[in-house]
């Protein structure tokens, strides 16, 4: 197994969780207490700001989750990944993009930099 994935299944699975109490609790053990999140339509610092983040996507996207695209890479401590925006029971990508996360020397993330592929169109 890539040595990365687990950090990716973790992060992945705080950005599924639809309960805001056990969200926050999962971003606190991913992320350090002023890890920063940032992509093209946000840049927030601490848990609080990040699980805020996750819970405005879940709003904006109800029943949808995220899910890998592609294949996990790193290198010492910088991970890079792809995912995608789905409807819970399948179907086609809604967004696509890929993030980048950097650890801190005790595993946890402490900075995402996120980049949008496939956005949907205005309404």
């Amino acid at each position: 197994m890539n040595p990365y994935s687990d950090l990716v299944d973790r992060y992945l699975a705080v950005w599924n969780e639809a309960d805001g109490d056990a969200r926050a609790a999962a971003v606190g053990a991913l992320f350090t207490p002023d890890a920063t999140y940032t992509d093209p339509l946000a840049e927030v610092r601490g848990h609080e700001q990040i699980s805020a983040v996750i819970g405005g996507v879940q709003q904006a996207f109800p029943g949808h989750v995220l899910r890998p695209h592609g294949v996990v890479d790193g290198h010492h401590d910088v991970v890079r990944f792809g995912w995608e925006l789905v409807p819970a029971g399948g179907g086609e990508a809604v967004v696509v993009g890929f993030d980048v996360a950097v650890r801190d020397t005790d595993g946890r993330v402490r900075a995402v930099h996120g980049f949008l592929d496939k956005v949907p169109a205005p309404a």
